[in-house]
């Protein structure tokens, strides 16, 4: 029997163009003949739109955006048995950043019993969170870089005194990010006062809180991909090496200004060192399904984990499928794979109680 699966995609959030993208990847690797497959897409202004069944192909992103294509529903409409499989469908959620994948689209899943590919609700929230996935990174033990963090409205009360802070607690270099938002949007590498004040105001206007994080000179950008449940297994290493200061919104997205090493070329112990760090990272924030682990290493060796990413970068030439497609795991079988695991976790739910 088919899997009615729907691709949830879009979402109100800086990254919907992202959403999009990877919403069309997915689309043209699923195999018709397991899955019937139904667009489900979320406007920039929140608005619930289903399409028909997809059974062509889909060439362009524009043909997603179903605005004038697809029927408004309510999110409650996604429990109706579907009459071909005679089942409900499993939810792929291809979103991006707040309103997505910060556990508000989880939760309501979870609310209406329903499958769904992915991190769970406290993954998803505190993976989205840079200050709570480091807080929680720090009491597993895992090494990382210095930081800082404020809300909007102590900064505009004083913000002399959170340069300050900075500057005394960190010193330049120093990475600026809005603490909830991904895909580098907002993100800025400053060193000096200028370029901080010019830092702070730009991610201010994607969050009310900001992470201000140590810079690590010369250091390599390693990351790796977990897949799995509650026995996560690790890809290959990749590097990422930008022609840029760093790997920005447009290097990833745009210009293709950066390049992708995979394998990386480490060690067999750092390599060992990467995954264990890794799956502990996975495990401190109870994730389910995926997440790709980005660390630092540098000259000296030493390793420090950034963050982990709860829905990465998801079309074929991302750094997450490429890591697996290195492991042995095409772009299709990933996919599969990530349906059952949700199926798995799903099924596992429902030996819970939930009365006595």
């Amino acid at each position: 029997m088919k899997t009615t699966l729907h691709l949830l995609y879009g979402g109100k959030s800086a990254e919907h163009k992202v959403s999009l993208q990877t919403a069309l990847a997915v689309t043209k690797a699923l195999n018709k003949d397991k899955f019937n497959v139904f667009p489900l897409f979320i406007t920039e202004e929140g608005q619930w739109v289903r399409g028909k069944q997809l059974t062509g192909e889909v060439e362009s992103v524009a043909q997603l955006q179903l605005t004038d294509k697809g029927t408004s529903i309510a999110p409650l409409a996604l429990t109706e048995v579907n009459e071909q499989t005679d089942d409900k469908p499993v939810i792929f959620p291809l979103l991006h950043g707040p309103n997505g994948e910060d556990g508000t689209v989880q939760g309501m899943l979870e609310l209406l019993n329903l499958p769904y590919v992915g991190n769970g609700v406290l993954a998803s929230s505190a993976g989205m969170d840079k200050v709570i996935m480091k807080q929680l990174f720090a009491q597993a033990g895992l090494p990382q870089v210095g930081y800082v963090h404020f809300l909007r409205s102590e900064w505009e009360k004083n913000d002399e005194l959170a340069y300050k802070k900075v500057e005394e607690e960190l010193g330049y270099p120093v990475f600026v990010k809005p603490a909830n938002l991904g895909s580098s949007v907002g993100i800025n590498k400053a060193k000096n006062r200028e370029e901080l004040a010019s830092a702070f105001k730009e991610a201010f206007d994607f969050d009310r809180k900001i992470i201000v994080e140590q810079g690590l000179e010369n250091a390599r950008e390693i990351e790796i991909g977990v897949l799995g449940n509650d026995e996560p297994q690790c890809s290959v290493l990749g590097e990422i090496v930008p022609k840029k200061e760093f790997y920005d919104y447009k290097a990833k997205y745009e210009d293709g200004n950066t390049a992708m090493i995979i394998p990386a070329e480490v060690d067999e112990q750092t390599y060992e060192s990467v995954k264990e760090m890794a799956i502990k990272a996975f495990k401190a924030i109870d994730a389910s399904g995926l997440v790709r682990a980005d660390f630092f290493l540098t000259r000296d060796g030493e390793l420090y984990i950034n963050e982990v990413n709860t829905m990465p970068g998801f079309t074929p030439y991302s750094m997450f499928p490429l890591l697996w497609q290195h492991t042995g795991v095409a772009y299709p079988e990933l996919i599969e794979r990530l349906v059952q695991l949700a199926k798995d976790r799903h099924d596992e739910k429902q030996k819970i109680k939930f009365t006595f």
